[in-house]
């Protein structure tokens, strides 16, 4: 850079900064409502996410995002990692670093703690699935697993439905327990743990299954959902039997890029890999249902499936909308960058 050159400033928000933003649910679902629907309308980039193994995926591995919201004028890359022990050195399990750029000169413009976005438009995916594909009157949740995002997924979920029963499971009891209290102090509303899948999935209105397995394993019983049902699993390691998209009248993934064969890991691997899920049978992305392109339930009889991989262009929105309110408010820090 020549001495004549204006010196280069970043933002950078850490992770008490994100805190203190303390954006609302409303604030979160719009945010990645609009980068879906720049999804849909065309107006992204998204390059298919790629995994960096430093040993045994079962312990843990870093999964590295990429994409660009063309109306945000923002691309970004998001490094997150997902250690699944972490909870035995009181470490979350995932934990991420954000990056943005202007996508017109790749002057850097930010750099965010994403741990909470990772959770949050995590969370947001999961609601925005089920508003558009879940029964309107869904009073039912049942949520399989206790992660880091699994809060926001219930969270949200209940912002849009009000659900009369929420029912929680994981495989360890302090874990289960220590999540239904936290959903029931912050919605202020009773939250039923169960001991086991079957009791916490049957005959729900909409099933998120978030469970952490070390190797694909059916524990979610298609025979359990019941018709008129939405499921949404996302786990990395599949949980569901190949006979569940037998069942399914739409399917709709976040992005069928991430979804196609000859890609690691995801909660339908096995059944993109043996064609019970593909292009010929393939609803929608969420984004073209968000942007008016295709419809998303038609009806209260459809039994309807949800497979988000994780978006990028959702931690972008975050991302946008969490420096516009820091700007607002005085936020963050401005680092010299050069």
């Amino acid at each position: 850079m020549s001495s004549a050159s204006q010196p280069i400033f970043i933002t950078y928000l850490n992770g008490q900064d994100v805190a203190k933003l303390a954006l609302t649910d409303d604030e979160i679902l719009a945010a990645v409502e609009e980068g879906l629907r720049a999804q849909g309308n065309q107006q992204t980039v998204i390059e298919p996410r790629v995994h960096l193994i430093p040993e045994n995926s079962a312990i843990g591995h870093f999964n590295v995002l990429r994409g660009v919201v063309k109306p945000l004028g923002l691309a970004g890359v998001k490094v997150v990692g997902d250690f699944v022990g972490n909870f035995q050195q009181g470490l979350p399990s995932e934990m991420a670093i954000l990056n943005l750029f202007d996508p017109t000169t790749g002057m850097p413009k930010a750099i965010l703690d994403a741990t909470a976005i990772t959770d949050m438009r995590t969370g947001a995916i999961t609601a925005l699935g089920a508003k558009h594909l879940a029964r309107k009157g869904s009073k039912i949740l049942g949520h399989v697993g206790a992660r880091g995002t699994a809060y926001w997924n219930v969270r949200l979920l209940d912002r849009l439905f009000n659900f009369d029963e929420i029912r929680v499971h994981s495989k360890r009891p302090e874990s289960r327990n220590a999540f239904a209290a936290r959903l029931a102090a912050d919605l202020g509303k009773e939250v039923k743990v169960t001991a086991d899948w079957e009791s916490c999935v049957r005959d729900a209105d909409i099933v998120v299954e978030a469970s952490r397995l070390p190797e694909p394993t059916p524990m979610l019983k298609t025979e359990w959902i019941k018709r008129g049902a939405l499921v949404i699993p996302y786990g990395t390691m599949s949980a569901v039997e190949l006979s569940l998209t037998d069942i399914m009248d739409k399917m709709v993934v976040d992005d069928w890029g991430q979804c196609r064969k000859g890609l690691p890991f995801g909660a339908l691997r096995q059944h993109v890999d043996s064609d019970r899920l593909g292009e010929h049978n393939l609803h929608a992305e969420l984004g073209q249902i968000v942007a008016g392109l295709k419809p998303g339930r038609d009806s209260d009889s459809e039994t309807n499936l949800f497979w988000h991989r994780g978006l990028s262009l959702s931690d972008i929105a975050l991302g946008h909308a969490l420096l516009a309110k820091a700007a607002t408010l005085g936020i963050g820090q401005r680092l010299q960058y050069a």
